[in-house]
């Protein structure tokens, strides 16, 4: 077995090896395995004492709905109420009796990229064509980052690459580790372009096939890499260029013309939204990796709903899983992110947060009652 903290680069082919070739194939496959499927259904943590359950941001990916409502099923046996709604970036997804999306767009009064939810009762699909439109344009230019990303790590941009690699004090093992194998991946994508699904092309490609290294390299070095090429990733997000996504108010408009409901995501990123007084439901309020605003967005929201003029809509608060559900599939211990479950905000039972829920006059049940008949009217 290669050392835990080196490896002999020189001895590593520069084409893709058969191993290669598996790892890809299996990492982009769409197709689950029994072992795979019996994990989806399984869930780690079973709320039993929870009976409504708000799930409004949760992306299913390549997971079959029917697994996954067993998933939720056996995660709430006891739950007597329910607003159960996927949103998969940039592509309709429908869940029971609810449609909806997370959107890419573009702020212009902030100069950066925003997310939004939409979600719609099923019977608004036939009125989704613009939409849908809307969503494929925004789905390609997205997917176009992944090539871009791998364009820097192969050494094509190497200007950017070594900003990174000062930033970061990357060792230049770690820089050639990924740069030969992103210009492998390269290389796959290009020979399986016309197979692949769509869904596969996206930035995690690059993650779990580092990951799928593990076993020859070992953890440490992979680890050294991951984070470095993380830093790349997060480089070529800031650069990408905005230009070409929708404005958030063209997308708003779209979805209010077909009856959805909007909601802001992603407190940590998109609180200054608020000031640009969208026509949205509510704001996520927490999330699993956005917890730091909590307390400051739910008293703002309450002070604009007591400001609120005449027939105006309050502006509701919502909590997001943020769940996705191809990480299901790995092996417990293999996923290095906090475990996540759809339907499963725990800020909604934090004593100090429902203190100013209460306030606010929000809660679980509130929130579904009042958006569930919104997107009904």
């Amino acid at each position: 077995m290669p050392s835990q903290q080196t490896a002999d680069l020189d001895a590593v082919p520069d084409e893709p090896t058969e191993e290669d070739e598996r790892i890809f194939l299996a990492i982009t496959s769409t197709t689950l395995t029994p072992e795979e499927a019996a994990r989806i259904t399984a869930p780690d943590t079973v709320a039993a004492r929870q009976t409504n359950v708000l799930a409004v941001h949760w992306h299913p990916e390549h997971v079959p709905m029917q697994l996954i409502e067993q998933r939720i099923q056996a995660s709430f046996p006891n739950k007597t109420q329910e607003l159960i709604i996927p949103t998969q970036h940039n592509e309709i997804t429908t869940y029971g009796a609810y449609s909806g999306v997370e959107v890419d767009c573009y702020s212009a009064g902030f100069n950066q990229k925003v997310q939004l939810l939409l979600h719609f009762e099923n019977r608004m699909l036939p009125r989704s064509g613009v939409l849908r439109s809307m969503l494929a344009h925004t789905f390609r230019y997205r997917s176009s980052q992944l090539f871009e990303f791998l364009a820097v790590l192969t050494g094509k941009d190497e200007e950017r690459l070594q900003a990174v690699a000062t930033f970061t004090g990357a060792a230049e093992e770690t820089i050639r580790f990924a740069r030969l194998h992103a210009r492998k991946l390269e290389a796959l994508l290009e020979r399986h372009q016309d197979g692949l699904p769509a869904g596969a092309i996206k930035n995690k490609l690059v993650r779990n096939f580092l990951d799928a290294m593990r076993p020859r390299y070992g953890d440490r070095l992979v680890a050294r890499v991951q984070a470095f090429v993380q830093a790349v990733k997060l480089r070529v997000k800031d650069d990408f260029p905005l230009l070409y996504f929708y404005r958030a108010s063209e997308v708003i408009e779209e979805a209010r013309g077909m009856g959805a409901g909007v909601v802001i995501p992603h407190p940590e990123q998109f609180w200054p939204i608020l000031l640009a007084e969208y026509d949205v439901d509510g704001y996520e309020v927490w999330n699993p990796q956005s917890q730091r605003y909590t307390d400051f967005l739910i008293e703002v929201l309450a002070r604009k709903n007591r400001k609120a003029k005449g027939e105006a809509r309050r502006l509701l608060v919502f909590m997001g899983d943020d769940t996705h559900l191809s990480e299901k599939l790995l092996p417990k211990g293999q996923n290095g992110k906090p475990p996540r479950e759809v339907g499963l905000q725990p800020a909604w039972d934090d004593l100090s947060v429902r203190k100013r829920l209460l306030a606010a006059g929000m809660d679980r049940a509130s929130v579904i009652n009042e958006y569930s008949a919104r997107l009904a009217s």
